[in-house]
């Protein structure tokens, strides 16, 4: 007999699933998609025979002509020439002529609470907008991103929704609401009086909500280490430097502040994102241990040997850049690039030259939510091949998430996150913005002639 569970966990989950309950009520139930082939709660498995003209599966970084993928459940169950893979008796075959079959893309550096500053200043955005409209704007973004063919998103922070994010991925995750699978790093680690909104430009005496959780020294960052894990956190983030009072972006954490952050999280069992775009804040997050960072717009030859040399994984962020420049300074698309487009380029070159994994991580959220393919070309841009982004998309994204043995390749056993596009992505990668294909965990949302 199964324990009842007692009246703080109740509690809890009551809590946590309020904002994903409210949200669902919202929505249509045809959101979800008529061609899932099976409805919550059903144990009924289902038997898909996909039919592309082509499959690359990530495994080798070869296109696969005349290939077909089986699945059974929410997983494939055989991949290779339609020759050798046989389908049983009664099994569905989907078509999928002229196209090109694919793992689901990842994005690891998105923030679905936000949208592009162009629409809303960031500090209005989280001083105007009421947390309820905010998850309801959350929930709009999953949606657009699962469709664009992103089927797994790291979300690293809520910037100012709280926990927010928990709520959103259990909605997801039950069923409730389309979205991609959702890693949470809830509302992300900052230096006292660094991060926004304020205090700068605002009265001294007026306490403001802030888009991040504020700590001083090594006692406060275990707190808030233990807090944001125990309220759901997949990843910790932290913001290893940024803007301090008038002196432009400064490291804001010792080594010994960031280390401690890292012991606590590693030894809960999760990973760390570090914000760092300082040569000096990309050392000490290194040198701490953390698993990723983010940005690195300044990096240099020799901070990014050390990423290389302690396995640190590379998210640039590119098209955030090119929005930032779009928004503040005027720039055109297809115009020169700015300074600072040219400053986040040259780092990404730097990083590819010294062996960093790099995967893909756009920033999404300072630009619209389904156009995060944006970030696959610039990547090309910055001298990658359309087949290496694509990589960094699925493959290697899978690895820095440590999710390679369940995502991110078209493999037997692994989940059947897949999409297809027309054409071939890896001549053209133009090809990934219109997917017409979107399966996740088994499930059709999207399948358009």
């Amino acid at each position: 007999m199964k324990n009842p569970i007692d009246r703080r966990e109740f509690l809890q989950r009551s809590m946590l699933s309020g904002a994903g309950i409210a949200i669902a009520s919202l929505l249509p139930t045809t959101l979800i998609g008529k061609d899932q082939g099976q409805t919550r709660g059903s144990q009924t498995t289902t038997v898909q025979l996909l039919k592309p003209a082509r499959v690359f599966t990530a495994e080798d970084g070869k296109i696969h002509d005349g290939w077909v993928v089986l699945v059974r459940g929410e997983k494939i169950s055989a991949v290779g020439p339609a020759a050798q893979v046989r389908a049983p008796e009664g099994s569905k075959t989907i078509e999928l002529p002229g196209m090109t079959l694919l793992p689901g893309l990842m994005d690891i550096h998105s923030h679905i609470f936000l949208h592009p500053y162009n629409e809303t200043l960031w500090n209005d955005q989280v001083l105007k907008e009421p947390f309820a409209y905010r998850t309801i704007e959350a929930v709009r973004h999953c949606e657009r991103t699962l469709m664009a063919g992103f089927t797994l998103l790291r979300d690293l922070g809520t910037e100012g929704a709280g926990f927010g994010d928990v709520s959103v991925q259990r909605a997801i995750r039950e069923g409730m609401i389309p979205g991609p699978r959702l890693l949470v790093a809830t509302r992300a680690i900052v230096a006292t009086a660094s991060y926004g909104p304020g205090p700068a430009g605002f009265a001294p005496d007026l306490v403001l909500p802030k888009g991040a959780q504020e700590v001083s020294g090594q006692a406060e960052m275990i707190k808030a280490v233990r807090e944001q894990i125990g309220q759901g956190a997949d990843w910790v983030k932290v913001y290893a430097d940024y803007h301090h009072g008038v002196s432009g972006t400064v490291p804001t954490f010792s080594e010994e502040e960031l280390r401690t952050l890292v012991e606590e999280a590693h030894t809960a069992g999760r990973p760390v994102s570090a914000h760092a775009t300082t040569p000096e804040g990309m050392r000490r997050s290194t040198v701490a241990g953390v698993d990723s960072i983010e940005h690195g717009y300044g990096g240099t030859e020799e901070v990014f040997k050390l990423m290389a040399q302690h396995g640190t994984a590379f998210l640039p962020t590119l098209t955030a850049e090119e929005g930032y420049a779009e928004y503040f300074d005027g720039y055109k698309q297809g115009g020169p690039f700015t300074p600072g487009m040219k400053k986040a380029l040259n780092a990404f070159k730097l990083a590819m030259d010294a062996g960093v994994t790099i995967g893909l991580g756009s920033d999404v959220g300072v630009f619209a939510h389904g156009a995060n393919y944006r970030e696959l070309e610039w990547m090309i841009r910055g001298g990658m091949t359309p087949t290496q982004s694509l990589l960094a998309a699925t493959a290697v994204n899978a690895k820095i998430i440590r999710m390679q043995d369940t995502l991110g390749r078209i493999v037997p056993d692994l989940y059947a996150d897949l999409i297809a596009v027309d054409g071939d992505p890896t001549h053209d990668i133009k090809a990934v913005r219109d997917v017409r294909f979107v399966m996740k965990g088994g499930t059709i949302f999207k399948n358009r002639p």
